[in-house]
């Protein structure tokens, strides 16, 4: 138990907590007697007396050395050894991380490839390695208990097994959750692609999502119906944001569209993943972080208030009105506040979220951005461009005030007349901008909006970029259907 030096620490509350965790879990009774260390993790001490500070970290290990038990295995058992991570080499591909629970493997001879599927195939293990300190190291065999990974295995994924050719014997196939939140990556089609990076076409982006899948089991990659996209599916926001910051750290520009559930169909009803959320705030906050999650529909199931000026409230809510919601709660608590959120079930359809109640400033030319232009337009709303910014027409530029979305011109320049010339009153008051980051770009777009993302800028834009175009298909979209 950490922080047990801090003045609003509850010791005794959270050790019964962590009784009635394991309880819910039909922990037995050898599991509910477990041994508490409580530590200062900061200060580099722990003790075994909640009453006592320690002077160094000996009591944990010494705790952890008595309690954990040396693997165990049976002499004459043929060989188990359980997938349990993924890992990727850029010289022998998909590497499969394993736990060897009996008999010994070896490299170079073959074993039985026990499938998810329940299928069981003879494949040849091409490399063995073993970890020590921070290094991977081959050897040629390794035994019960070892942590080992090996390669020749391109298709081999959590949970599977691998085990003796002539007497295989498959452990239970531990499953993973299936991904929850979609977006589409393609090619960057905007007028200002090609002046950061360097890899642009669609070969490259189709070769190192391709790559990605090959040590990141939660990703998927689907076509879709353009031949330059394609649809990414993954465990939440956060993560599909860190493989676009990670791809326009190695040179990519790339078109990223709104984050999206992934759906499934259950007795011909629509369902959604929903997420059990758990907060931690300051009382005074209560009230603001209830009606942000009553905007997006969330249940509360449990509030409980530690006499501390903390409350904790457990939230059941639609994965999709969790898009954008982190950095709004941050902001509503002052930084205060804390958030966990983790995949909890399938649900009905819970209907229409509006989360954003605010329409966009839409550039309708291509130029530099003014001072003069961007002043008179920062009485709509707010501004994500500074003067002398490149646009487009199509380009975002602001968030207007309003719910509607406004074509403005933000390259307007001040007019020569024959009284004063044209840099007179040069000096003018702007309010500093807002620089969006991904992950706020990504949470503030609309469903006819996208990313722009670049080695060096980020930028929001509409998916179509002709305001003509835009107009058509909005009256297409309220058409009456006939």
């Amino acid at each position: 138990m950490n922080k047990v030096d801090r003045p609003d620490a509850r010791i005794a509350d959270v050790v019964n907590e962590v009784y009635e965790l394991f309880l819910d879990l039909d922990a037995d009774d050898t599991q509910i007697d477990f041994p508490i260390v409580y530590c200062n993790a900061k200060s580099g001490w722990a003790s075994t007396d909640a009453e006592v500070s320690g002077s160094d970290l000996k009591p944990l290990f010494e705790v952890l050395i008595e309690h954990i038990p040396p693997p165990s295995h049976e002499e004459d058992h043929p060989l188990q050894a359980l997938v349990t991570n993924l890992d990727a080499s850029p010289y022998v591909g998909r590497l499969a991380l394993c736990r060897v629970f009996h008999g010994t493997i070896r490299k170079g001879e073959p074993v039985a490839w026990c499938r998810a599927d329940e299928t069981i195939e003879r494949v040849k293990i091409t490399e063995l390695y073993v970890t020590e300190a921070l290094d991977r190291i081959d050897v040629t065999e390794a035994g019960p208990g070892e942590i080992i990974a090996i390669a020749g295995l391109p298709e081999v994924t959590i949970g599977e097994t691998l085990s003796d050719p002539d007497d295989p014997r498959p452990l239970p196939v531990s499953h993973f959750d299936d991904p929850s939140l979609s977006m589409t990556i393609g090619i960057n089609t905007s007028p200002l692609s090609g002046k950061d990076g360097e890899k642009m076409t669609a070969r490259l982006v189709k070769n190192r999502l391709d790559q990605e899948l090959v040590g990141n089991v939660s990703i998927r990659v689907l076509d879709t119906e353009r031949p330059d996209a394609w649809e990414v599916q993954g465990r939440g926001e956060l993560q599909l944001a860190v493989l676009v910051e990670m791809m326009r750290r190695e040179g990519f520009e790339l078109t990223v569209g709104k984050p999206q559930v992934v759906t499934r169909e259950v007795d011909g009803k629509v369902h959604e993943p929903v997420e059990s959320l758990t907060i931690d705030v300051p009382e005074e906050f209560m009230g603001v972080v209830t009606q942000l999650l009553a905007l997006r529909k969330g249940r509360l199931e449990s509030m409980v208030n530690h006499g501390t000026g903390w409350v904790r409230m457990e939230y059941v809510v639609p994965a999709r009105g969790l898009i954008g919601f982190r950095t709004e709660f941050m902001t509503e608590t002052r930084g205060t506040g804390l958030l966990h959120h983790v995949f909890d079930r399938y649900e009905p359809w819970h209907g229409e979220l509006r989360t954003r109640p605010t329409g966009s400033l839409v550039a309708d030319r291509r130029g530099p951005t003014s001072s003069y232009a961007l002043l008179n337009l920062q009485e709509r709303g707010t501004l994500f461009v500074p003067p002398g910014t490149e646009v487009y027409e199509g380009m975002i530029v602001g968030e207007n005030a309003r719910s509607a979305d406004m074509d403005v011109n933000p390259t307007k320049e001040k007019k020569l007349t024959n009284m004063r010339s044209s840099t007179a009153d040069e000096l003018v008051r702007l309010i500093p901008h807002k620089q969006l980051s991904l992950e706020q770009a990504l949470e503030f777009i609309r469903q006819d909006e996208c990313v722009e993302v670049t080695p060096r800028a980020v930028r929001i834009r509409k998916v179509l970029l002709d305001a003509s175009q835009r107009a058509r298909s909005s009256r297409r979209a309220v058409a009456p259907q006939g």
